[in-house]
Order: C-alpha cells, then structure tokens, then sequence
C-alpha cells in the first residue's frame, strides 16, 4: 500500500477553517461529565412516583412527574447528541428544576412530606445542573 501521508497538515489550503471546526466541535464538550447526571436525573424523576409509592395517592403528580423526567432525559441525550446546539437549552432545564419545587403544591392535592421533599431535590438538583451547563455554554460560545 502506498504511502499516503504526504507532509504536514499546515500546508493544505483549508488548514484554518480545519482548525476552527476542529475547536467549535470540543468547545461544546467542556460539561461532558455532566450529561449522564442530567440523564440520570431526568431518569430518577419519571421513576420516583413508584419508587416512592405515591401513584395512588397522587395520580396529578404521578403523570407530571413522568413527563418532566422524560423531557429533563430527552435535554441530556440532547446536550449528549448536539452540545452546539443544545446547551442554548441549559435555562429550560433551570426553568424546570423552579418548576419541580413548586409542582407538589400546584399540581398534586395534600402531598405528603416524602413526596415534597422528593420534588424539591429534584428540583434542586436540575437547577444546579441547568447553571452548570448554561455557565459553560456562555464560557465556551465565542461573543462577536
């Protein structure tokens, strides 16, 4: 087989636009480590009525907590997927973690101690995950 390495790089004519694409596509990853959290969170919530127990008692917030948990997992394999893109999406998830705080008062009827305290570390959590991503998105996204 031929020999098809033919020199350095810095001789080709795109070698800058390379190296730009290059950056913007790592430039994205700085809170890779953060994905899995904000999965498993988004995991945790759409779990936690049967974990917890509270699907008869609560059907209001069975429901509410399993479509939030799916969308917070649905914003992780998103920043997972298309970080460039997404991360733009970190303050839905920072609306979402208020959201999950205040949810057992406005959409469930007499929640009982466990299910509030469930929601507020969920919620919590989401909303320190949510600054996490938005600070890195804002550090990484060059300003004109």
């Amino acid at each position: 087989m031929a020999n098809l390495h033919r020199g350095d790089i810095s001789s080709h004519p795109d070698v800058s636009e390379m190296r730009d694409r290059y950056a913007r596509m790592l430039g994205g990853r700085d809170v890779a480590l953060v994905d899995g959290p904000v999965f498993l969170l988004g995991l945790y919530c759409a779990a936690s009525p049967w974990i917890l127990h509270y699907t008869a008692s609560q059907p209001a917030l069975v429901a509410h907590n399993l479509i939030v948990g799916i969308a917070i997992g649905l914003l992780a394999l998103g920043f997972t997927r298309a970080p460039e893109r997404m991360y733009g999406l970190s303050w839905a998830m920072c609306a979402m973690g208020l959201w999950m705080i205040i949810a057992p008062w406005v959409v469930g009827r007499n929640p009982d101690a466990g299910v509030i305290v469930n929601n507020i570390v969920i919620g919590g959590l989401a909303l320190v995950l949510g600054l996490i991503c938005a600070g890195t998105a804002m550090k990484s996204n060059p300003r004109p």
